[in-house]
């Protein structure tokens, strides 16, 4: 990482300097009610709209409008095949291969369905190693499987715990689990980047402890879809999900994506649940043809999916794949570098960084834990003109995003945040 420095001037020189800038303009900014833009540090919850996005979505209105059922043949992007036109930047986004992609449903539908078929219970083997603080969603949906195959929904799962006085998760830790445990789990299935520490977790290396320990090994990649490089494919992962909405900017509640190791590809004794979009597309319009599974990570679709919000999808990775994800990578790494340089040379010893300050285990998140503070520091903050993200019981997260943040923004937002602790 660079030597940075002090001062608006050295902000704004990168910003020149920085061949991603103008990406920026592409989206809409919030503004203030003066017209103000505001420094939106918030890509980890939602993404902000790419402009292109209604146009995108007015092409299917107005193909809608004028093919009416036709559209499904003669749009422009016709829809029976739309979701093969979000693979090829999916795949470069998540690192994998196109068999392996889908992009369906949204994603806790997707890790139900991927639990259906990885989730293997039998009598002595049937417990769920998740980490102690998983996004909700994910402690939710694990326990309700659990439930769903008569097993108890707390002795059912197994934790992997931070250390006492500690916020990150220790390999040491997850290799002692398997060695006294890993005979009674079936799965492991862990959030690849924290929600709340921002913490990006070494993939291979949990899989491989997993698959040692004779345990099927899934990710959810929520918080690192768009943001990290997750190398799923390599990673040998039975399977992964993620959502769309944060740094892949689709919109609120958009679709979900859904990675399927190519090694299950042709195994059609997989036990999943099927629809009519995951048989084989050639006789799919037959209607009355026995059940043809297709093959690779299409064969989990369900049902036809819906065109307005793959629209917002195409807008976002078409963008993604013109800029090209290793190099907002190399840029996420330079400017949130840069932001915890400028934290730490605050020198207020009420302001702790728990992210890892490794930059190959984290992405652009870093998560302030802010000694006797409460929600009152980041109601201020977000009054001076910073959206960011608060999280029970002292972290405001914040998110410099590098398709549309800038070196002034986390500049801005640190000299707001140093007025506030001084007041």
């Amino acid at each position: 990482m660079p030597k940075h420095q002090l001062g608006l001037e050295y902000a704004l020189k990168q910003d020149r300097e920085d061949i991603l800038a103008k990406h920026k303009q592409q989206f809409h900014i919030p503004k203030d009610k003066n017209g103000n833009e505001l420094i939106y540090m918030t890509g980890n919850s939602l993404g902000l709209q790419p402009k292109s996005t209604k146009t995108y979505i007015n092409q299917e209105l107005e193909d809608w409008a004028n093919l009416g059922v036709e559209g499904h043949f003669e749009a422009k992007n016709p829809w029976l095949p739309y979701h093969e036109f979000l693979t090829q930047n999916m795949v470069k986004v998540v690192g994998a291969k196109p068999i392996e992609v889908i992009v369906m449903n949204t994603l806790t539908t997707n890790l139900h369905l991927m639990m259906v078929s990885f989730y293997k219970p039998t009598k002595t083997r049937y417990k769920i190693l998740i980490e102690s603080d998983a996004f909700p969603s994910d402690k939710y949906a694990v326990e309700s499987q659990l439930r769903h195959h008569r097993f108890d929904d707390k002795e059912g799962i197994v934790l992997w715990k931070p250390r006492t006085d500690e916020e990150l998760l220790n390999y040491d830790d997850l290799e002692t689990i398997l060695a006294k445990q890993g005979d009674e789990i079936a799965l492991i299935m862990i959030g690849g980047v924290n929600y709340y520490t921002g913490q990006f977790l070494d993939l291979k290396r949990i899989t491989n402890l997993g698959h040692a320990a004779g345990c099927h090994v899934g990710f959810d990649c929520a918080h690192g879809a768009g943001n990290v490089a997750l190398n799923l494919h390599d990673s040998g992962a039975d399977f992964a999900v993620w959502c769309t909405y944060k740094y892949l900017n689709a919109g609120p509640g958009s679709l979900g994506g859904c990675f399927v190791h190519e090694r299950h590809a042709s195994n059609k004794d997989l036990n999943r649940f099927t629809g009519w979009w995951s048989h084989n597309k050639k006789t799919r319009f037959t209607m009355r043809d026995e059940f043809d599974q297709m093959l690779g990570a299409e064969g989990w679709q369900l049902s036809n999916p819906p065109i307005l919000s793959m629209a917002a999808i195409k807008a976002s990775l078409d963008l993604i794949g013109d800029v090209g994800f290793e190099k907002l990578v190399e840029k996420s790494k330079k400017l949130t570098s840069y932001f915890e340089f400028l934290l730490k040379q605050l020198g207020d010893n009420t302001i702790r960084i728990i992210t890892p300050s490794n930059p190959d285990e984290r992405g652009c998140q870093l998560s302030i834990q802010v000694k006797n503070a409460d929600k009152t520091l980041h109601d201020k903050l977000t009054k001076s003109g910073v959206i960011s993200d608060w999280r029970e019981p002292d972290v405001i997260r914040c998110a410099p995003v590098p398709l549309y943040n800038s070196f002034e923004d986390v500049f801005k937002l640190v000299d707001k945040l140093k007025f506030i602790l001084n007041e």
